[in-house]
């Protein structure tokens, strides 16, 4: 595995791994055990990042994710970052399956959000503390305000946003120096391509969730996939829909076309496409099996280059794709 530097000073894995889908979103929770395991495997295989959140849970344990991966994590604390995020609820009496959310970052809210993740990951300090959402009842510069003290306190040692735009990137930013930018992005959900330049501007790295479009650019689904109701995002994504699928397949072939190049799997030419585009750009796709975990972080070995880059964005700026999902809504705001 390769490196890379995220704002000033936190060097992580040049593909990090996102933990949510082991107890959120994407059907039950994974066994505890395997995924101890896999999360070891994760260590020895040179993944030094790690991403989660308090809200990874279910209804019945609202914060398993957190729990899992401090417990998991924990003989390896020295070796790797971990990140989380505060800022958010579920609205559990919405009978949807991706509950809409209530953005909630008061000062009080986020010193208990943080005492609380420090316990459940076992650990002294995290090291990039995300606001997970905006929250239109709280100004970006006071929430920076509290960054800076938890900094001074060294309960964080970097702090990031989710999801923000320029303006928002900015005011935070003034404040207190932003290490990292977590948004969606992949192939199919280049929206937030037009924030490079304040990134570059700022020195702020660019953490991509959803870097494989929840799984389907891996090229692994078909329009007889099926997904569990009620507990899995993707049953309910249009990209899974067996009419995007369809709609879909000239993206799946140049992808596959150029993965064939390159002796590599789609998935891998998903994430290389955006490591040697920028970077300041660490992808951190999920992953419950060790086989896709190793797919993964081999992504970091694959050379594009800069006119290969080039050549696939024009082909993607002209491609008909489907819609794919966006994020999920806001109580307050509406769809995000």
């Amino acid at each position: 595995m390769k490196y890379r530097t995220l704002g000033k000073d936190l060097k992580v894995s040049e593909v990090g791994l996102g933990c949510m889908g082991m107890s959120h979103a994407y059907g039950a929770p994974a066994d505890k055990k395997e995924m101890t395991k896999l999360l070891a495997e994760a260590v020895d295989i040179g993944y030094t990042f790690f991403d989660t959140a308090e809200v990874y849970g279910t209804a019945e344990n609202p914060h398993d994710n957190e729990e899992l991966v401090g417990s998991a994590l924990k003989p390896y604390r020295n070796k790797i970052a971990l990140a989380t995020k505060f800022g958010i609820h579920f609205d559990m009496e919405s009978s949807i399956v991706n509950k809409p959310l209530v953005p909630d970052s008061r000062p009080e809210v986020i010193r208990a959000s943080v005492d609380a993740s420090l316990k459940r990951l076992g650990t002294d300090h995290i090291d990039l503390y995300y606001q997970h959402r905006n929250d239109p009842n709280v100004p970006v510069e006071e929430v920076a305000g509290v960054m800076a003290d938890l900094i001074k306190e060294g309960k964080i040692t970097h702090w990031g946003l989710s999801e923000a735009t320029e303006d928002t990137i900015r005011r935070a930013h003034a404040i207190c120096p932003l290490t990292a930018v977590q948004n969606r992005y992949s192939m199919m959900a280049r929206w937030y391509e037009n924030l490079f330049f304040v990134l570059e501007e700022l020195n702020i790295g660019y953490v991509a969730f959803s870097p494989l479009a929840n799984g389907f650019l891996s090229a692994r689904y078909g329009k007889d996939s099926r997904f569990e109701e009620g507990t899995d995002y993707r049953s309910v994504m249009p990209q899974f829909t067996p009419d995007a699928v369809e709609q879909n397949q000239k993206l799946l072939e140049l992808i596959s076309m150029v993965a064939e190049g390159k002796h590599a799997t789609p998935g891998q030419i998903a994430l290389a496409w955006m490591l040697c585009k920028k970077h300041y750009i660490v992808p951190i796709p999920g992953t419950r099996k060790p086989d896709r975990l190793r797919e993964n972080a081999g992504a970091a070995e694959i050379e594009l280059t800069k006119k290969e880059i080039e050549t696939l964005d024009k082909q993607l700026d002209a491609m008909e794709m489907s819609d794919v999902f966006g994020g999920t809504g806001s109580k307050k705001e509406g769809k995000e």
